[in-house]
């Protein structure tokens, strides 16, 4: 059986969702960004303290088939852009496609409907993000950074970069407070 978690975007969500689970004595058999596969069906009762624990903590199970989509969604994006170190071979309305088995126009307009902005931008805020994220550390130079998240070039990565934040990376990197914001309000 699995089970849709919305805003379960974090490594930390995971580990809370695992927690409460234990808690409850679910038995599980994987726990991934917005989705956790269950070794047996859960009662009723137990699905509503489940439901209640997450509520307490800012998740919610999902029943709808739309929501459920869109939590999917989310959770390729999340994870392709924070967290995987694979290159994609294919781009994401492809690879969104393949992993959803639905055609992506489909996908596009039931986000687009849904989370009123276009898969695109959302998209682009991650990445914006996880470039932020990559600038703090201070790892990695610009064409590193273009290169790992898998820009053309580094001044597509500057202008994207400039057009979502009003700031240049260079700027970003000098400035004394840089603010970024949690994947759960993206």
């Amino acid at each position: 059986m699995k089970i849709i978690i919305q805003n379960m975007v974090s490594r930390r969500c995971k580990m809370m969702v695992k927690s409460e689970l234990d808690k409850l004595g679910i038995v599980y058999t994987s726990i991934e960004l917005g989705e956790v596969r269950l070794a047996q069906p859960i009662s009723e009762n137990i699905k509503l303290k489940l439901q209640e624990a997450l509520h307490r903590s800012g998740l919610e199970l999902l029943y709808d088939k739309r929501a459920e989509l869109i939590e999917r969604i989310i959770s390729i994006i999340v994870e392709m852009i924070h967290y995987s170190k694979e290159v994609p071979e294919v781009n994401f309305s492809t690879l969104l496609s393949d992993r959803l088995k639905k055609n992506y126009h489909y996908l596009a307009e039931i986000f687009s409907k849904t989370k009123g902005i276009t898969i695109e931008h959302f998209i682009i805020l991650h990445k914006v993000e996880k470039i932020k994220e990559l600038i703090l550390y201070g790892e990695l130079n610009l064409t590193e950074i273009s290169y790992q998240l898998h820009y053309s070039s580094v001044s597509h990565l500057s202008r994207q970069f400039k057009q979502v934040t009003g700031l240049t990376p260079t700027f970003f990197k000098k400035l004394p407070l840089r603010k970024r914001t949690n994947l759960e309000d993206l």
